[in-house]
């Protein structure tokens, strides 16, 4: 199995040495850098090309969000998990909406760090359980709006998500859709989970309405 290329974003070195240090012990996972602003991170990423990317948000130079928003129009393969030591609303949607596939606080379990760089690494979003209350919650005031406008998703689809949506609406299977795509049958299934969960919709043919509805296709 090739190793998860891992990039550790923090102004504290200390923080990222000890970091480092628990990522190096578990297999299948390779820290290749460390930088400790957003700038130094851009031109890291340029340089290593990690899978994933951690991302502290609270830098000098340039902040995680920043960086984040531009490392993901630079390399959209790369995946961004914000690991931060705040939660407030700002931050956390700040994050998301540059695009960011996940938010974890600084005081999250090793296995849980170590999973969730695997699942960063295959498309998947990674949540701290308080963040995700705070997406639901988001999701729950856009339903219970007065206005029955359609409003723009908490957490934006990226671009290969909007294709996997469309072929979707258009009636293609995992397979169909791989084979357009020139994917994996097992990449467009963690696509298709990841679209329902960021719609709010239970199957398919919900999130194809709710897209609709949003002005998505």
């Amino acid at each position: 199995m090739t190793p998860v290329r891992v990039l550790l974003v923090d102004d504290q070195a200390l923080f990222r040495e000890a970091l480092g240090t628990l990522l190096a012990t578990h297999d299948g996972i390779d820290v290749v850098g460390e930088a400790g602003n957003g700038e130094e991170a851009l031109s890291q990423a340029a340089a290593l090309t990690p899978d994933v990317v951690l991302m502290d948000l609270r830098m000098p130079v340039l902040d995680g969000v920043g960086a984040t928003r531009r490392l993901r129009r630079a390399h959209p393969a790369v995946q961004v998990i914000a690991l931060t030591t705040f939660d407030d609303d700002e931050d956390v949607f700040a994050a998301l909406r540059a695009g960011a596939v996940g938010y974890l606080l600084k005081d999250v379990s090793s296995a849980r760090l170590i999973e969730a760089v695997r699942a960063a690494a295959r498309g998947e979003s990674v949540l701290q359980p308080s963040v995700a209350a705070k997406v639901v919650a988001r999701f729950a005031q856009l339903a219970d709006a007065p206005e029955p406008r359609p409003q723009p998703l908490v957490v934006p689809l990226s671009d290969r998500e909007l294709e996997v949506l469309r072929l979707l609406a258009g009636g293609r299977s995992n397979r169909e859709i791989a084979t357009t795509l020139f994917l994996a049958e097992g990449t467009v299934k963690n696509h298709v989970t990841n679209l329902l969960g960021k719609l709010g919709a239970r199957d398919r043919t919900q999130a194809a309405l709710r897209a609709r509805d949003l002005g998505l296709l």
